[in-house]
């Protein structure tokens, strides 16, 4: 097994029970292509441009660029769709899943306040946007019959049971319902069990007991679960127009998490086997700040530079769990049903701390041909490895911050443009990439205590987001509306072995956002 057999120093590094990842952590730290139709129609690629409330998120001299006042709402329709295809034992093994959902995803306003002609600050404008910068809908779901390791060796999460149980001195420790309350045991370790799924199969040197899976058959497996959720973003913005040529801006944005998944794992071994089922929600709040700057270097030129810093979001969460088991296994000559029910025993469980997001830097171009054409592109970059976990006292999470090696950085590449058939028509395109943030060999280490029971993990891979929008402008009204397809692909495990053979999926979303504003 990868990384999961138990060792003296990891005991020492797992401290209080855990139950945060790297992979919720990625969750919140990525962003989607998302605000205004317009903004979206042109890929969002706009922080050199400006003119744009959603822009507000991503250069905040962005609204600098206003003259006139604004006010704007944006509603949208999505299809999501997830194709899995596993390669197990006997077959390949393939699920697939539709949803469609609406939502409202943006509302705005911006007050531009004209300081003069003359003078070398042209305009102060203060700006408020909400939009919706993450959604977690999703489901996932695979089966098949497991592959088999080397010399015909079984794969089984029971693996991971046991290795959470070895060294366990006396297996009376995982009796009860105050094992789940006992900060140094796993609760997959106390759920195997008690659930008889493992067996003592030894001592280790330190005189600890060691364990192994109480089946030797090849489980057919099934996995389903289900994300809602998502992050609310509220951002709070002044710009300044510095003689028409000079924009800078400052963005504070305050952020809501609203997380939850269930998920639920089953082994059947014919006439054996067991149900895992977990329930995680992960709530709280963060903030941020950003700078920016454009700047049109030639005076005769269109061309324009921008540049903005995004600082970490700081979050402070609580993530909220808790599992139920259901096995069937002989003891003795009897099949007998085991029913374990976490919350029924200890109630929800609860863990606080504080997660940090990595700085973000923008580097934007942006060009105007008269009035008729607008090109925009830009570069952004994150660096997923140096997000950082912390206790609520401020102590560093060791084992947590210790998985973030497994993270890389993440580059993302916008282009869009806009043209205008007639002054009062545009059409829109844009086109969006962004790399993986896991490497190659990133897996779900969950330390020996931990409380997670959710042993899935998936990496995603590029992600690649393609719009389309049309747009009519009148002398108050406006309105917009834009087309998004966005694609990826994920190697998904639904726990962590290194002989199981990786799920592989892509998921799609289909966007339609339509906008209605006002400028005056």
């Amino acid at each position: 097994m990868k990384k999961i057999m138990i060792i003296a120093a990891a005991a020492l590094l797992a401290g209080s029970a855990k139950a945060q990842t790297i992979y919720d952590a990625a969750k919140f730290t990525g962003k989607d292509l998302n605000g205004t139709a317009r903004f979206v129609g042109m890929g969002g690629a706009m922080s050199a441009l400006g003119g744009d409330i959603s822009t507000i998120g991503t250069n905040p001299a962005g609204i600098g660029i206003y003259r006139s006042n604004d006010v704007m709402t944006t509603f949208s329709f999505s299809a999501y769709g997830m194709e899995s295809t596993y390669k197990g034992l006997d077959n390949v093994y393939n699920s697939k899943w539709d949803k469609n959902r609406g939502g409202f995803d943006n509302i705005g306003f911006v007050f531009s306040s004209k300081i003069g002609n003359q003078t070398p600050l042209r305009y102060v404008n203060f700006g408020f946007n909400y939009h919706k910068s993450k959604s977690f809908y999703k489901n996932m779901g695979m089966e098949g019959l497991l592959n088999t390791a080397p010399g015909d060796g079984i794969v089984t999460q029971t693996y991971q049971m046991a290795n959470q149980a070895n060294g366990v001195k006396d297996s009376k420790y995982l009796e009860g319902r105050e094992a789940f309350r006992d900060k140094d045991l796993g609760w997959l370790s106390v759920l195997g069990s008690q659930g008889h799924l493992i067996i003592e199969d030894g001592k280790d040197q330190w005189g600890g007991n060691l364990y192994r899976p109480m089946t030797t058959d090849i489980p057919y497996a099934k996995f389903h679960s289900e994300e809602r959720g998502g992050i609310d973003q509220y951002d709070f913005n002044v710009s300044f127009n510095v003689n028409d040529r000079f924009y800078f801006g400052m963005t504070i944005g305050a952020y809501d998490v609203d997380y939850k998944k269930y998920s639920s794992y089953d082994e059947n071994y014919g006439e054996t086997g067991y149900l895992l089922e977990s329930w995680n929600k992960i709530g709280g709040s963060g903030f941020d700040f950003k700078l920016g700057a454009i700047v049109r270097p030639i005076e005769s030129s269109p061309l324009r530079f921008g540049v903005s810093v995004h600082s970490p979001t700081f979050y402070k969460l609580t993530l909220t769990t808790s599992s139920r088991m259901v096995s069937d296994v002989f003891l003795g000559d009897k099949l007998t049903r085991t029913t374990i029910d976490t919350y029924d025993l200890v109630g929800d469980m609860n863990r606080e701390y504080s997660f940090r997001t990595p700085w973000t830097y923008n580097f934007s171009l942006g060009y105007t041909v008269g009035s008729s054409l607008a090109i925009g592109a830009e570069y952004e970059y994150e660096n997923y490895s140096t997000m950082r976990f912390n206790y609520p006292e401020g102590d560093a999470m060791t084992w947590e911050n210790g998985q973030t090696s497994m993270l890389k950085g993440v580059s993302t590449v916008r282009v869009g443009a806009e043209y205008k058939v007639i002054p009062q028509f545009a059409f829109r395109l844009g086109y969006n990439y962004s790399t993986s943030a896991f490497k190659e060999d990133a897996f779900k280490n969950l330390p020996i205590n931990s409380i997670s029971t959710d042993t899935d993990f998936a990496n995603a891979q590029a992600l690649s987001n393609y719009t389309i929008g049309i747009g009519y402008r009148g002398s108050l009204l406006y309105a917009d509306l834009a087309y998004k397809y966005s694609t990826y692909k994920e190697k998904f495990y639904a726990f962590e072995d290194i002989y199981l053979n990786k799920t592989d999926v892509t998921n799609t979303r289909s966007q339609v956002l339509f906008t209605i504003g006002m400028r005056f």
